[in-house]
């Protein structure tokens, strides 16, 4: 059986008490983190006023059918899924899948909220759902080689390659798609598949859309699926199919092995800094030497980081202009700066982006240097790394092979809600501890209509 068809049967066919509860339960946690950014994206990050603004000139604000979290108002489900989705990705605080080196939950979660709401579908098969496509999205990024993937130039999450899958399963399985039927909207979304990593060029706000856009795009896929309309046949793993198209060393295999016996939801991490992955060993690491040392940024005579080549890709190079991070998304994609930020406030949170063009974060951003190191090539995870710290006249080494938040690491539920609560509180007021509740309750929702509103 060909990976598409394996992994439509998958999505179709698994029973929701057949899901441990424990995967379950790791899905309402990843849920509730992506909610918090959500919430506090619709409000603060600079690009919503556009994107509501283009919905509302299309003719698409109205519908009043789902739920767009952090705002009062509601949409139809392809306006909710691109806006949730884009909302929980814009801060770049949401969680990451190390192995595939992707963000599941901001392409699937929308499109499984979505359709939860157009079907009335219930929490436990919301849920249910989500791990669906947890499962999908995250071993098709395997599947691709994260390395080989972003060195033709594409952006895994959703940006609308592996994501979209994720999103289409997710979704399809609340419409009711048959195993036939879910390859089909697989076909749909190998067509939809896009997303280029040129926004690293002038810190645009392409990477936040383009993951809204999956979701979307998903549920389409699964929409048109669901009405009938034929797609494309073996649309993982085909001459033309979305394996070889981008990717120059994709392994179909690892789409589906230990497919419903081994959980990829299981090895999804969360975020404790709202930066790319790729800079947080590196702020682990500079954080726990700076408490042990006892040392004051001014102390601090150079950094030198160590990372992985997707690393040097994404928040390395060209190290002059990332020394010189003006805008968020800049931020984001600085390891200079966020070693700034963590060296100058002992923490690196979403209200740190005031440090943006910061006379005293600029001259801290002067002395990082950025690496390629060998010994991070050809690990499991590629998100370690190693530091030298220079004070006081001696230097400083540690290796941090994997960023907080992974699993082994994994936030217990007060932790899950103490970021909720400072991502959403400043929003939401007194209504947060009220969200936060039916969030946890999600598990005994009859019914998703209006349940997150």
């Amino acid at each position: 059986m060909s990976a598409t068809a394996r992994l439509a049967a998958f999505a179709a066919e698994t029973p929701t008490p057949s899901i441990p509860t424990e995967v379950s339960g790791r899905a309402l946690d990843l849920v509730t983190d992506i909610a918090g950014s959500a919430i506090r994206a619709a409000n603060e990050a600079e690009s919503t006023p556009a994107v509501l603004a283009m919905l509302r000139r299309l003719g698409m604000e109205g519908g009043e059918t789902c739920t767009v979290l952090g705002l009062n108002r509601r949409y139809g489900p392809a306006g909710a899924a691109l806006l949730n989705g884009m909302f929980g990705h814009s801060l770049d605080f949401d969680d990451t899948h190390a192995d595939s080196s992707l963000h599941p939950s901001a392409p699937v979660v929308p499109a499984a909220l979505a359709a939860a709401e157009m079907t009335g579908a219930s929490g436990a098969d919301f849920l249910a759902a989500v791990v669906i496509g947890f499962e999908t999205c995250c071993r098709l990024g395997m599947a691709l080689d994260p390395t080989a993937h972003y060195a033709r130039g594409f952006h895994p999450t959703a940006t609308a390659t592996a994501g979209t899958f994720g999103a289409a399963a997710a979704a399809g399985r609340l419409l009711g798609l048959d195993a036939a039927t879910t390859a089909s909207a697989f076909g749909v979304a190998a067509s939809q598949a896009s997303g280029s990593l040129q926004f690293l060029v002038n810190g645009a706000w392409n990477k936040r859309y383009q993951v809204g856009e999956a979701a979307m795009k998903g549920l389409i896929a699964a929409t048109l699926a669901a009405e009938g309309f034929v797609g494309a046949q073996d649309a993982i793993e085909g001459a033309h199919g979305f394996l070889h198209g981008y990717s120059d060393g994709a392994d179909p295999a690892r789409a589906t092995a230990g497919l419903g016996t081994v959980w990829e939801t299981m090895r999804i991490g969360v975020k404790p800094y709202p930066a790319c992955r790729y800079t947080h060993a590196a702020v682990d690491g500079l954080l726990a030497l700076k408490r042990e040392l006892g040392l004051a940024p001014e102390e601090i005579e150079g950094v030198t980081v160590g990372l992985h080549r997707n690393g040097i890709t994404l928040v390395g190079a060209p190290l002059a202009d990332k020394r010189r991070a003006r805008s968020v998304v800049e931020g984001q994609f600085s390891m200079p700066f966020a070693a700034a930020v963590a060296l100058i406030r002992d923490r690196f949170g979403w209200d740190d982006y005031d440090l943006l063009g910061d006379p005293q974060a600029d001259a801290l951003a002067d002395r990082v240097e950025v690496r390629r190191d060998e010994s991070l090539e050809g690990l499991r995870h590629p998100f370690g790394a190693t530091l030298g710290l220079r004070a006081r006249g001696r230097t400083h080494a540690l290796h941090t092979p994997d960023p907080s938040g992974e699993p082994g690491s994994f936030p217990g539920a007060d932790a899950i809600a103490a970021k909720f609560d400072a991502l959403a509180g400043p929003v939401l007021n007194a209504r947060t501890d009220a969200l936060l509740t039916r969030l946890r309750a999600l598990p005994t929702a009859a019914s998703l209509r209006g349940w997150l509103a």
